[in-house]
C-alpha cells in the first residue's frame, strides 16, 4: 500500500505543477518575468522533474497496493483496450498533422479541418484514451494512479488551455469551440461539423494502425506479461 501511495504523491505533484505553472494566476507573471522561451523552459523543468519520478516508482512497484479489478481474461475488454490504443495513436499523430489552435506554435487559423472536426484537442484525448486503455487492463491500486494520470491530465488540459485560449485569441478561439467538440465526434453527431473525404486523417490511420501492430508484438518483451499489462 505505501508503494501505490508514493505513486498516487508523485502523481499528485505531476498534474498540479502542471495546473499551477499554466493557471491564469502564475503563467502571466513567469511570462512577463522570464519571457516565454524562459517559461517553457522552466516548465520543461518542473514537468521532467515530476514526470521521472514517477515513471521510475511505477517501474519499480508495478501492480502496487490492491487489486480493485480484473478483466484481463474477458477477451471483448481487451479488444476493446486495443482499440482505444488504436484511436489514441491516430488521434496523437494526427494531431501534429492538423495542429489545433489551441496548441503552442500553432498556425493561427481557427476554422476546423481534418481531425479537428473530430475532436478539437486530438493530443489530449489521445492521452485520455491511452489512460483508460491501461486502466482497463491494470486494475491494481498503484497503476490506476499512474496511468489515471493521463486521463487527468487530457481532461483537465483540454478545459484549461480552452479558457486560456478564449483570453489570448478571444472571438475567434471562441467560434473555433462552438464549431468543435472536445468529445471525439459530439460536433458531428449534432450537425455543428460535417466530415468529408477530405478530412480523412489517412497518413494518421496507417502510421497508427502500423504502430499499434508493433507495439502487440513488442510490448510483452519490453515490459513484461501481456499486451497492456
Amino acid at each position: 500500500m505505501r508503494d501505490a501511495a508514493t505513486i498516487g504523491i508523485w502523481a499528485a505533484l505531476f498534474i498540479a505543477s502542471h495546473l499551477v505553472m499554466s493557471s491564469a494566476r502564475v503563467r502571466p507573471r513567469l511570462v512577463n518575468r522570464l519571457g516565454q522561451n524562459g517559461f517553457r523552459g522552466l516548465y520543461s523543468i518542473v514537468a521532467f522533474a515530476t514526470l521521472v519520478p514517477l515513471i521510475t516508482e511505477f517501474a519499480r512497484h508495478k501492480h502496487a497496493g490492491p487489486m480493485l479489478w480484473y478483466l484481463r481474461g474477458d477477451a471483448p475488454v481487451r479488444w476493446l483496450a486495443w482499440l482505444m490504443m488504436l484511436a489514441a495513436l491516430i488521434l496523437f499523430i494526427g494531431g501534429f498533422i492538423t495542429p489545433s489552435p489551441a496548441t503552442i506554435g500553432a498556425p493561427s487559423d481557427t476554422s476546423p479541418r481534418g481531425i479537428l472536426k473530430l475532436t478539437r484537442h486530438p493530443g489530449f484525448m489521445a492521452f485520455i484514451l491511452f489512460g483508460m486503455a491501461h486502466v482497463l487492463m491494470n486494475g491494481w491500486l498503484g497503476d490506476l494512479f499512474f496511468f489515471g494520470t493521463f486521463c487527468v491530465l487530457g481532461v483537465i488540459g483540454g478545459i484549461h488551455q480552452d479558457g486560456r485560449k478564449l483570453v489570448e485569441i478571444g472571438g475567434p478561439y471562441r467560434r473555433f469551440v462552438e464549431q468543435t467538440s472536445f468529445i471525439p465526434g459530439a460536433a458531428l453527431l449534432s450537425g455543428r461539423q460535417s466530415w468529408s473525404f477530405s478530412d480523412t486523417p489517412w497518413t494518421a490511420i496507417a502510421i497508427g494502425g502500423a504502430t499499434t501492430i508493433a507495439i502487440v508484438i513488442i510490448h510483452p518483451h519490453l515490459f513484461g506479461g501481456h499486451p497492456l499489462g
